[in-house]
């Protein structure tokens, strides 16, 4: 198996997150995980054997298992890696997605999402699964930038850097210069890839964001604005009604039309 097919357009359910040590008691282990897919970031070397292939595990490599999929895996030793288990519904868009590569620059990013949904899984497990979901998504694109037709690598740069940096300040000419490209260049790639320009892109995944939380987490309403860059609680009840059609006490409420009014 070189390749498997990711459903992202809901959230996951993150069932277990944590930090694997093996290779201690013995140097191979064999895992199968009905219902559950398996992502892990590797720190050590060995090998991963699915579906009658063998990959080379590494570190900063990160992997994606399907549910029900039987895993060997081999070590040289004490091994440690990130991993979560997850549900994921098998609903919308599939991306094509390698069971194993290399995640590169992006492997701090991807880290560092998931060390902040395994600190939110006990307190606020919605912010955990919005830390994952972007996680998987950053899996994703990182595949889809270097096939024929996918995003340009400036582009899937600069939204990685968009997702990892949502409660931070972001700037158009900082964001270009972190991809390795000019201001005008970025924006012009950005719109002939996305249709979008970077700004409003930015406000939409924000808001995207905020709405998950206000929905799904009972973290405060100052928080939730806060973790997406908009301190300021008019401003975010404003690109509330804009982005999203209410209040964020109306999102949260579940009061818009559709909702149950079920307070969360």
């Amino acid at each position: 198996m070189d390749q498997v097919s990711l459903p992202l357009s809901e959230p996951p359910g993150v069932v277990n997150i944590g930090v694997g040590v093996h290779g201690v008691s013995g140097l191979r282990d064999v895992f199968r995980l009905p219902g559950l897919w398996q992502l892990h970031l590797y720190g050590y070397t060995g090998h991963l054997g699915v579906g009658g292939r063998r990959h080379a595990i590494g570190p900063g490599r990160v992997s994606l298992i399907p549910p029900g999929t039987e895993a060997t895996f081999d070590y040289r030793g004490r091994s440690e890696h990130l991993y979560a288990h997850l549900h994921v519904a098998d609903t919308g868009k599939r991306h094509r997605v390698p069971v194993m590569q290399d995640a590169g620059t992006e492997a701090p990013l991807i880290s560092g999402l998931l060390n902040r949904a395994l600190a939110a899984m006990q307190g606020e497990p919605a912010q955990a699964t919005a830390e994952m979901w972007t996680a998987l998504w950053r899996v994703a694109r990182l595949a889809e930038s270097r096939r024929p037709g996918g995003a340009h690598g400036a582009v899937a740069s600069a939204m990685a850097h968009i997702e990892a940096n949502l409660a931070t300040p972001l700037t158009v000419p900082e964001i270009a210069r972190r991809s390795g490209i000019s201001h005008s260049h970025l924006t012009r790639l950005f719109r002939a890839e996305t249709g979008s320009t970077v700004a409003a892109y930015i406000r939409r995944r924000r808001l995207d964001h905020a709405g998950h939380l206000l929905r799904e987490s009972t973290m405060s309403i100052q928080a939730i604005a806060g973790s997406v860059g908009i301190s300021d609680l008019q401003a975010f009840n404003k690109a509330c009604h804009r982005e999203l059609g209410g209040s964020p006490r109306a999102i949260r409420s579940r009061l818009l039309p559709g909702g149950d009014a079920t307070p969360k």
